[in-house]
């Protein structure tokens, strides 16, 4: 059932700023100053406003607290990516989780926005018209130009992966040190014996997807063994199915994967075992960012962690500390991989 909130249906013995000015011995502009920021308010009025406000049990009106602030309270996670994958995805709930647990302690709300393909500058233009204080931008690809666009404007922002086409020493972001962990999988593989090592690597229009993939081939390199056995995906299990279909049919003599993201890598053991191939006996299978699937495929995925949540929530501190004018950092924020151990290598 729709219910409409009508104003004359208000409760009439609701308090009003004036009967708290009155009770404050304040004038009312005063008191509108005093709980809406304490904008040029002695710390005796202020006192007297807070207690006013209390004892009344006075609730400040939202949108004419937002025209004395100029702030909405509220920021934007910033996802452009079509909208069923951002409902499937375990990545984007653990960042929307991270991110939430960032503002506990204030009274910002998250406003998720989802950037669809080809809608960047509608994106830009909401972001732009003041509907929310700030954004925090993840899983950015090249062509949407958010990160340079962003710089170009002054809505605060923090990104959760490191942007491709802007400069990086303007943007301020969070991420892991993808390149190292794509050579901790890789690695993980090698110390096992494999000798002919695949990869299913992220988009290239990715941070991740990239610097994955340099890890992967530099951990080969380093071992004197080729890295011709490439295929993309998307991050979605899917995709891992369809690029493990054609890895055994263009490499059939490769021993070891290592799967850019655990749902692809859950899409690539459903096919190895349709296929009859032993994992890890035939095949040992590394993926990367120790989500839930992780635990529960079979069998269970060894893999390498990127802590999503600790990055949004690292993030949206850092998104705070730029609307409350704290002197921020200027280098990112990058964690270490780690690799947890399971029976697929």
């Amino acid at each position: 059932m729709n219910t409409t909130f009508r104003p004359e249906e208000a409760p009439s013995d609701a308090p009003t700023l004036e009967q708290v000015a009155e009770l404050a011995g304040v004038s009312r502009s005063t008191a509108s100053r005093a709980i809406n920021g304490g904008l040029r308010v002695s710390p005796e009025a202020q006192a007297s406003v807070d207690a006013a406000v209390a004892e009344l049990g006075y609730i400040p009106n939202r949108a004419a607290r937002s025209l004395v602030t100029k702030r909405t309270d509220s920021i934007a996670l910033v996802v452009p990516e079509p909208d069923e994958r951002v409902l499937s995805d375990p990545f984007f709930a653990g960042t929307l989780n991270g991110l939430s647990s960032s503002l506990s302690d204030s009274d910002i709300q998250v406003v998720l926005v989802i950037a669809r393909p080809g809608e960047a500058e509608r994106t830009l233009r909401y972001l732009r018209n003041g509907h929310v204080d700030g954004a925090v931008v993840v899983s950015h690809h090249r062509a949407d130009d958010l990160d340079t666009a962003l710089l170009s404007s002054r809505v605060p922002n923090v990104f959760v992966g490191r942007p491709l086409s802007a400069d990086i020493t303007d943007v301020n972001y969070v991420d892991t040190d993808n390149v190292a962990g794509g050579a901790l999988a890789t690695n993980a593989l090698i110390e096992r014996g494999c000798r002919r090592i695949a990869t299913i690597a992220g988009p290239e229009d990715m941070s991740a997807g990239i610097d994955r993939l340099l890890g992967w081939r530099a951990a080969l390199n380093a071992a004197g063994m080729t890295d011709d056995a490439v295929l993309y995906g998307d991050f979605t299990i899917a995709s891992g199915a369809a690029a493990t279909r054609e890895l055994l049919a263009r490499y059939p003599d490769i021993d070891g994967i290592f799967v850019a993201s655990d749902l692809m890598a859950a899409g690539a053991l459903g096919v190895l075992s349709e296929a009859g191939k032993d994992v890890p006996g035939e095949i040992a299978i590394v993926g990367y960012d120790n989500i839930g699937v992780s635990a529960s495929t079979s069998p269970p995925l060894t893999t390498v962690v990127q802590p999503v949540a600790a990055m949004a929530r690292a993030a949206g501190g850092r998104l705070l500390g730029q609307l409350q004018g704290l002197p921020m950092p200027t280098e990112p924020l990058i964690f270490a991989p780690e690799l947890v151990r399971r029976a697929s290598a």
